[in-house]
């Protein structure tokens, strides 16, 4: 199986600006300055106002646009105006040892539905389609996390057994390696790490390809894991309080696993949905008290 590989996709205009400064030409970095000494600006400036704040010429507007991976100036403007945006409702949401419990409620919920919404607008379905492929052909498939990641590999391993497969969260190192290297070509490694750079997964993503396994990656940014992944889910989001624990990457990469796991359910035949539906009715008698024979 050839590595399906995602554009990058910036959540934050200026971030990717002031990265691209040290790379950019002289003339181009100019572009760029000007713009991050006054973003809210240079939203409502011309082609022309622009270059002349920045003391350039406007076909070195238009090529600085293109460098920061913009299809030209008003792309630019469009993807600054809307990273501005989003800048301002996460940094809204960042929480103050002055905030009351109900401003405390509502920017917790606020930074989340945020970020969930600007990761549904960037999934990248391509690569959501190479996973449910795969997860839809394998004998046995391996969920590895630490931590948080953790977390959610734990709620993969609640659903995906439905679909009648041997599925196994690991979450601790040596396991992970263990059933890495247990597994055979045609089989599922699932890793997950939101920073992508996790020791443990890393090498059990790796060993997992080395032994012939398909190996997804679901991440909140790019990094080494990625490179042993033949799929690569990034489900990017901003986490800006060192108040608490962000649970925006945790919730987002769950939204991936429930995404995978409806779109697998809807492969399976009439007869094994059937069956999902009937375990799912046993269990709701058992939660509501009733016996399983129906009464």
């Amino acid at each position: 199986m050839e590595p399906v590989r995602t554009t990058v996709v910036e959540h934050n205009l200026l971030e990717v600006i002031a990265r691209s400064l040290p790379v950019l030409r002289k003339s181009d970095r100019r572009v760029g300055e000007a713009i991050l000494a006054a973003p809210e600006a240079a939203v409502e400036m011309t082609l022309a106002s622009l270059a002349s704040a920045a003391e350039v010429s406007e076909p070195t507007v238009i090529r600085f646009a293109a460098a920061i991976g913009c299809d030209g100036f008003r792309d630019l403007r469009v993807k600054l105006a809307r990273s501005l945006a989003f800048s301002r409702t996460t940094s809204h949401s960042a929480i103050a040892p002055t905030d009351e419990l109900d401003g405390i409620i509502g920017k917790v919920f606020d930074f989340n539905l945020s970020n969930i919404a600007w990761v549904s607008a960037h999934l990248d379905p391509t690569a959501i389609a190479a996973a449910v492929e795969a997860l839809s052909r394998a004998p046995r498939i391996e969920f590895f996390g630490l931590g948080a990641s953790g977390i959610v590999a734990l709620d993969a391993q609640q659903k995906f057994p439905l679909f009648g497969v041997p599925c196994i969260a690991q979450t601790d190192g040596h396991q992970m390696l263990m059933a890495a290297a247990m597994l055979r070509k045609g089989d599922v490694a699932v890793a997950i790490s939101n920073t992508a750079s996790t020791l443990e997964v890393v090498r059990a993503a790796r060993v997992a390809r080395e032994r012939g396994a398909t190996t997804i990656g679901i991440t909140g940014s790019h990094g080494p894991l990625l490179q042993h992944c033949y799929v690569s889910i990034v489900s990017e989001t901003l986490e800006n309080t060192d108040l608490f624990t962000p649970t925006a990457s945790r919730i987002s990469a769950m939204i991936v696993i429930d995404i995978l796991s409806t779109a697998v359910s809807l492969r399976r035949s009439r007869a094994e949905q059937n069956s999902i539906a009937e375990m799912k009715r046993l269990l709701s008698d058992v939660r509501s008290g009733r016996k399983a024979e129906g009464k």
